[in-house]
C-alpha cells in the first residue's frame, strides 16, 4: 500500500490485488473489509472515500486484505454476517449463513401460520375435552451452527418455544452469544441431530444440515473447502445422510412434528421429498425454490392435526 493514498485509492488497489489472487467477489470483499477496518458504514463510509487513508489503520487493513487473499472468507475476518436483517457473529466454528436460508425461515413461518392460525397449539388435554386452552408451539432448529435460523424464528415468533441443537460445542457457544446479543429466547442442547430432544414434544422441526456429498468437498471454492467447518458441509456419500438419520430418529420424539422443513443441495429435492413421503407422517410435501430457481427447501406438513 502506497503512502498518502486516499481511502478510495486504497479500495481500488485492494480490489485489483484480490482479483489477481482469484478471490471471489473481490470488490465486495474489499469494501466489507474497508468498512470493518475504518469502523464506517452507509453514508459515512462513502463520504470518507476522498479522505487520506488513516495511518493508524494501515497495518490492520493490510493484514485483513492479506488474509482475504489467502482465501479466508471476509465474514470470518470481520466476524459478522447479516441474516434476515440481523447481525450474527461468525467464526470458523460455524457455517456462514446464506441468503437462501432466509427463504426457509419465511416458508416455515408461512406454513406455521396456516397450520396454527391462532399461533399456538391445543393443550395436551384438549383432545379429550379436558381443556380447551392453547399452548406455545415447540420448535427445534437442528444443526443450528451460528443460530441464525433459531434466533430469527424466536424473534419473528416470540410466542414459540424455540430450541436448537448442534453436535459442535464451539458452534453452540457462538449461537448462544448470538441469541443473547439479539435478545432472543432460545434453549440450546448439544448432540447429534434429534437425539438431544428424545422424549420431548416438537411441533416444528427446521434444519439446514450438512448436504454436500463427501467426494464433492474437494471441488468446492477454497473459501468454503479450506475455511468453513467440514462437519457443517459433509453430508455423507450422497449428501443425504443427515436427512435419513433424522427420519430414523423421529421415534425418539413423543410424536412426529406436524411441520418439518429442510434446506438441501441442488438436485436433492426429490430425494428428500421421497424420504418425507416414505416416513408417512405428512400429507403435504412442499418444495420451495430459491431466488435462482433451484429447488432449495422441502417441507412436510400435516394439514389435519392428529
Amino acid at each position: 500500500m502506497s503512502p498518502k493514498q486516499t481511502i478510495r485509492e486504497a479500495l481500488i488497489e485492494a480490489s485489483s490485488f484480490l482479483t489477481a489472487c482469484a478471490v471471489t467477489e473481490p470488490q465486495r470483499s474489499a469494501q466489507l473489509l474497508l468498512e470493518h477496518v475504518l469502523g464506517l458504514e452507509g453514508a459515512a463510509y462513502y463520504m470518507a472515500l476522498p479522505e487520506p487513508f488513516p495511518e493508524g489503520r494501515r497495518e490492520l487493513w493490510e493484514q485483513a486484505i492479506s488474509r482475504r487473499a489467502s482465501g479466508e472468507p471476509a465474514q470470518y475476518i470481520t466476524r459478522e454476517q447479516e441474516f434476515y436483517g440481523i447481525p450474527f457473529e461468525v467464526t470458523p466454528d460455524v457455517l456462514i449463513p446464506r441468503p437462501e436460508t432466509e427463504l426457509l425461515v419465511e416458508a416455515v413461518l408461512q406454513q406455521a401460520k396456516r397450520l396454527w392460525p391462532e399461533g399456538a397449539a391445543p393443550s395436551l388435554g384438549a383432545a379429550s375435552g379436558e381443556d380447551d386452552a392453547l399452548r406455545p408451539l415447540e420448535c427445534a432448529d437442528i444443526g443450528t451452527g451460528s443460530g441464525a435460523i433459531a434466533v430469527t424464528l424466536a424473534l419473528q415468533a416470540p410466542r414459540w418455544h424455540v430450541r436448537a441443537s448442534d453436535i459442535s460445542a464451539g458452534a453452540l457457544q457462538i449461537a448462544a452469544r448470538n441469541a443473547a446479543a439479539n435478545g432472543a429466547q432460545v434453549a440450546f442442547k448439544e448432540g447429534n441431530l434429534l437425539e438431544p430432544f428424545a422424549g420431548e414434544r416438537l411441533d416444528i422441526i427446521v434444519s439446514n444440515p450438512p448436504y454436500i456429498p463427501a467426494a464433492d468437498i474437494a471441488g468446492l471454492q477454497r473459501e468454503v473447502r479450506d475455511h468453513e467447518p467440514r462437519t457443517a458441509l459433509d453430508g455423507g456419500t450422497d449428501g443425504l445422510a443427515p436427512y435419513r438419520i433424522m427420519m430414523e430418529q423421529l421415534p425418539l420424539l413423543q410424536d412426529p412434528p406436524r411441520l418439518i422443513g429442510f434446506e438441501l443441495g441442488q438436485g436433492q429435492a426429490q430425494d428428500v421429498a421421497e424420504l418425507l413421503r416414505a416416513a408417512g407422517h405428512w400429507d403435504e410435501i412442499i418444495i420451495v425454490p430459491d431466488l435462482a430457481g433451484i429447488e432449495r427447501h422441502v417441507l412436510g406438513a400435516q394439514s389435519v392435526p392428529r
